[in-house]
């Protein structure tokens, strides 16, 4: 893990000197660009310059941290956001809990202060994305609470790669049982209460679902193990199977798990897209990769960082003390998106 304590400067030839901005970025790694305000208040009137350091920095280094723009409310993080992704998404088939707070604003997961979140990248276990995400740090822990982030490329590139053939190949089944205390209810997930809109949702999204006898719902979907990014045409590691089977819980809790309800009712559990168990050993290593590639900053009050989410994968540390960390999505993508654009480009080419 690399844990950042020294900065070293970029070059920064692509602002005016009268602009009050400086790009730097963390030593050894590329992720992510800092970009350092020293203007004032008036973020604003830098919009513009703010939009270039998005374009072709964000593709090149997976994230970039602005720094010392002082947002810390969140009609202050909605504006900043909305300058650069005016379209923000909702938290659709969401996996953890958060609270939707306005305007497509969310707070970061709300998991106890003692746990620790993997890195992942949002939503990769469904073939429909944010490819945009960003974090606002409102209120900065007294101690942890970090955001930790890997670069996605790189993840996918020390996978060992019999795992990595043998993911790519066979893809992942993820399974997930929703409600009666054990994970986050489906009415929650889908932001309904009408069992039509559920199963359209899933309908669309090729998820397979299914109502229990006691009235909760199962849904299973195949997805993706990597992905290529249409932007950079880099293969990136982009799944959760670490995080979402079962040897990702604490043994006493996995225990207590399997007395309570059989494999099959697990609040969510993964496996090779063809059904079968993943070796407990792949995922170890997966595991294991993540830890070495893992990049760690403290926050800052008013920082935000922008991560592209196929490029850079996110988790979150233990911490104490209070933690305010604003969240917003944007741009969908997956195969969805690809299945339009492909039908939109058919189109043009017969007329």
């Amino acid at each position: 893990m690399t844990t950042v304590s020294e900065t070293i400067r970029a070059v920064d030839s692509q602002f005016p000197r009268d602009i009050p901005l400086q790009t730097e970025c963390f030593r050894g790694s590329r992720l992510p660009l800092v970009v350092q305000y020293q203007g004032g208040s008036d973020v604003f009137s830098v919009s513009s310059f703010i939009k270039e350091c998005i374009a072709e920095p964000l593709s090149r280094h997976g994230g970039v941290l602005f720094r010392g723009f002082s947002i810390t409310s969140l009609v202050e993080f909605e504006q900043f956001v909305r300058q650069v992704t005016p379209d923000l998404l909702d938290y659709d088939f969401g996996s953890t809990p958060r609270s939707h707070l306005s305007n497509k604003i969310y707070t970061s997961t709300e998991y106890p202060a003692h746990q620790q979140i993997p890195l992942h990248n949002e939503q990769a276990y469904t073939v429909e994305w944010p490819m945009k995400i960003w974090f606002c740090c409102a209120t900065a822990a007294r101690q942890g609470g970090e955001t930790p982030i890997a670069d996605s490329r790189q993840v996918f590139s020390r996978i060992p790669r019999k795992v990595r053939e043998k993911f790519t190949e066979k893809r992942l089944m993820y399974v997930r049982n929703y409600g009666n205390g054990l994970d986050v209810p489906w009415q929650k997930v889908f932001n309904t209460t009408d069992r039509s809109v559920v199963e359209a949702y899933c309908q669309r999204a090729r998820i397979t679902c299914e109502w229990k006898a006691d009235g909760e719902l199962r849904t299973s979907q195949v997805c993706q193990a990597v992905a290529v990014h249409p932007q950079t045409g880099d293969s990136v590691w982009f799944n959760q199977a670490h995080l979402f089977h079962v040897s990702s819980l604490e043994p006493h809790v996995l225990e207590a798990l399997r007395i309570a309800v059989d494999e099959k009712d697990f609040p969510r559990n993964v496996y090779y897209g063809d059904g079968t168990s993943i070796d407990v050993d792949e995922l170890n290593a997966i595991r294991e990769v993540y830890r070495e590639q893992t990049i760690q900053f403290p926050w800052e009050e008013g920082d935000v960082l922008l991560l592209d989410n196929m490029l850079a994968a996110h988790g979150r540390t233990p911490y104490y003390g209070e933690r305010k960390v604003l969240v917003a999505m944007a741009e969908p993508y997956g195969e969805a998106t690809r299945r339009s654009n492909f039908d939109t480009q058919t189109r043009a080419q017969r007329f």
